[in-house]
């Protein structure tokens, strides 16, 4: 019977392999898994080879395609590893091996989720061929929406939104937010899958099972074609989106990026230092710009942590800021950590400080989502026990509670700092709280370059996402402003010091996404569990496992040119 593959003796294959009838050999599946978490790694900073997402997509789909439940998470965690272990090295740079491999193993653990939803609903991809690729979309974006909310708030690093800032794709955010740039990347790689499938199905696995070659049907050449074609289109049709609209007046805004004496978590002792450095480099731009070299800034830039000592406890520390400020003659809103409150607390914050005036604590923007195990530590005495490095958190940062709208008199800015860059609600929340354009204040200094190149990529996402021109401001590297359409300006070299003076175009009008909010996520998350539910009702409906009676129904279908694409 066509679709059924008999091991030694006439015994299903599924017995022989461990696997569901008609999925493909292990040792396939298996290579499949582990290419398709390379392709996901090489899309993403420092290789940024976007256009392999959809690959890394379809490679995974077809390994756990017709798997067992268990199967598919196996492979899912392969994928998962080969992505998150390089990807997140930066992680290992001062902190060591353990909580390195911790991360990356619980977030490959997210893509064993992934790996079995996508088996559980192999059996819907098969009775509804055409819902195979919105399956494989709708499922990335509820994984990441899981991953980006747990635990302890999540970690949306890596997501598939974020290796397309220099894609046509990117300008999807525009409509739907990130899971909408997600969706449609998964959604390419969907119908990549799906051609290939139909073009060699049901005779791929049991000639493969047999050492043989896999042969097209001749008649499914052309609906295969159609599907590459519509993969392909899918993600060319981002250029047709429009982005970039405002028409809002120019500000000249300053970053100013003071380097670090040397990289690493001990950089924080050398906390005046790195002040000194911002203070000198300002005061230069200063020089320019009475000198007629440099056009004057009505905003000034510093990232987080260029002032570690507390300005408003340090005279010293204050007095220096003010100095800067006093001789660029514009507002420098300050990376600073603050005291308290509560003894063994400290706060990182974004501080507006205003020249002859000092510090406007009015604009001061608390960091809303501190990092748990690098500035604070849930579970302090539980985590001590898996590793005592947890203690080199001295004291835990506070979470604020307001939005990071910062209102200098010129320009009223958006802030967020560091990885909060990452997750969708916090930049949104900036943009509907009335921001004409974005600021991320960052530190890469305890990373590499590679992290920080990340970094970059997803300020152009949002960008695009809110239609504000945006910059990132770091400590070492990489700083520089993003368009609203999401194209890269002024970025700056790693692990050096520079000063980058560019016009923002401001904007006060809200896109299609920030309008929208979390709903297109909403929407593809109901989706995806809507399609989980219909496997698990159907395959209560027929009892057996996802074995040869699906897969002899399944040829039996085709053979009578009953299949539906």
């Amino acid at each position: 019977m066509v679709g059924r593959a008999d091991g030694p003796g006439g015994a299903p294959a599924a017995a022989v392999a461990g696997r569901a009838a008609g999925a493909l050999p292990w040792w396939l599946s298996t290579g499949f898994a582990v290419v398709a978490g390379g392709a996901l790694l090489v899309a993403f900073p420092p290789y940024g080879w976007w256009w392999v997402a959809p690959l890394g997509v379809a490679l995974l789909a077809a390994a756990v395609h017709r798997r067992r439940a268990r199967a598919g998470a196996g492979l899912g965690m392969v994928t998962g590893l080969v992505l998150f272990v390089p990807m997140l090295s930066w992680t290992d740079v001062d902190i060591g091996v353990l909580p390195w491999a911790l991360l990356s193993t619980l977030q490959a653990g997210y893509l064993a989720l992934l790996g079995l939803a996508g088996a559980v609903t192999s059996r819907v991809a098969d009775r509804w061929r055409w819902s195979w690729p919105v399956l494989t979309g709708v499922l990335w974006v509820a994984q990441e929406a899981l991953r980006s909310r747990t635990p302890f708030g999540g970690f949306p690093w890596g997501r598939l939104a974020f290796s397309q800032g220099d894609a046509p794709t990117v300008r999807f955010a525009a409509v739907g937010g990130a899971p909408l740039v997600t969706f449609v990347v998964a959604l390419a790689g969907g119908l990549l899958v799906t051609a290939v499938w139909w073009l060699w199905q049901p005779g791929v696995a049991a000639g493969l099972a047999a050492g043989a070659a896999p042969a097209a049907r001749p008649g499914r050449r052309v609906v295969s074609a159609g599907l590459v074609v519509a993969a392909v289109g899918v993600s060319v049709v981002g250029w047709a989106v429009p982005v970039g609209a405002g028409s809002g007046r120019l500000v000249t805004v300053a970053i100013v990026q003071g380097n670090v004496p040397r990289m690493g978590l001990d950089f924080n002792d050398q906390r005046r230092a790195v002040l000194d450095n911002h203070v000198r480099e300002t005061i230069s731009l200063a020089e320019r710009v009475a000198a007629g070299r440099e056009r004057q800034p009505v905003l000034v830039v510093w990232p987080e942590n260029s002032s570690d000592i507390d300005p408003l406890r340090n005279p010293d520390a204050a007095d220096r800021i003010s100095a800067a400020a006093a001789a660029i003659r514009a507002p420098i809103l300050v990376g600073a950590v603050l005291i308290g409150p509560g003894a063994g607390r400290v706060r990182n914050v974004g501080l507006l400080w205003r020249p002859g005036t000092g510090p406007d604590l009015e604009q001061l923007y608390v960091k809303r989502h501190p990092v748990p195990f690098a500035e604070y530590v849930p579970l302090r005495d539980i985590a001590r026990r898996v590793s005592k490095e947890v203690d080199r958190v001295r004291s835990d940062f506070v979470a604020g509670d307001r939005v990071g709208v910062v209102r200098t008199g010129e320009v009223v800015i958006g802030d967020v700092i560091c990885f909060e860059v990452a997750y969708d609600g916090l930049v949104r929340d900036a943009v509907a709280g009335g921001a004409q354009a974005l600021v991320v204040q960052t530190n890469n200094a305890t990373f590499n370059e590679a992290e920080a190149r990340q970094q970059l990529q997803m300020v152009q996402v949002r960008a695009v996402e809110h239609g504000r021109a945006s910059l990132m401001a770091s400590t070492v590297g990489v700083s520089g402003f993003v368009t609203p359409d999401g194209r890269v300006d002024g970025a700056t070299g790693f692990f050096t010091a520079a000063v980058v003076v560019r016009d923002m175009r401001l904007y006060e009008g809200r896109t299609v996404a920030t309008r929208l909010g979390v709903w297109p996520e909403a929407v593809m998350v109901a989706f995806a569990v809507a399609g989980l539910a219909a496997a698990v009702v159907a395959r209560r409906r027929r009892e057996g496992p996802v074995g040869a009676r699906d897969a002899a129904e399944v040829g039996d279908r085709r053979v009578g040119e009953r299949s539906r694409v």
